[in-house]
């Protein structure tokens, strides 16, 4: 893979984690919804395969909570919201998110300094 195309990849690593917060912030989804929800954003599409691990490895890390409930249509669905400690790391990293976007807009606009 050539470098240019490697490098919207890393920067959509970089925050994936923090898309899917933000869409939990809004309220609970299933993950399919998710994965729909973030394809309808563009530079934020992900897979299944992508975004199962992922949603995992948040509830691991606490950051998020799961329940299953039955579906309207087909088989029940495993619902993700935010935990209390999910809620704050949201709010931590939307800011971070905030302050890194404003720095990087100034530099891209030819500013050197703040």
């Amino acid at each position: 893979m050539a470098v240019n195309e490697a490098i919207p990849s890393q920067f959509r690593k970089g925050v994936v984690e923090l898309a899917i917060l933000a869409l939990l912030h809004d309220g609970e989804a299933y993950g399919a919804e998710i994965v729909d929800t973030l394809g309808d954003h563009p530079g934020l599409a992900i897979s299944a395969g992508t975004a199962y691990p992922l949603l995992s490895r948040l509830k691991k890390s606490g950051l998020i909570t799961s329940v299953w409930r039955e579906s309207p249509s087909g088989p029940p669905r495993k619902y993700y919201r935010l935990s209390i400690d999910g809620d704050e790391a949201f709010g931590s990293m939307a800011k971070a998110w905030v302050d890194i976007r404003d720095a990087m807009d100034s530099l891209l606009r030819g500013g050197s300094r703040p």
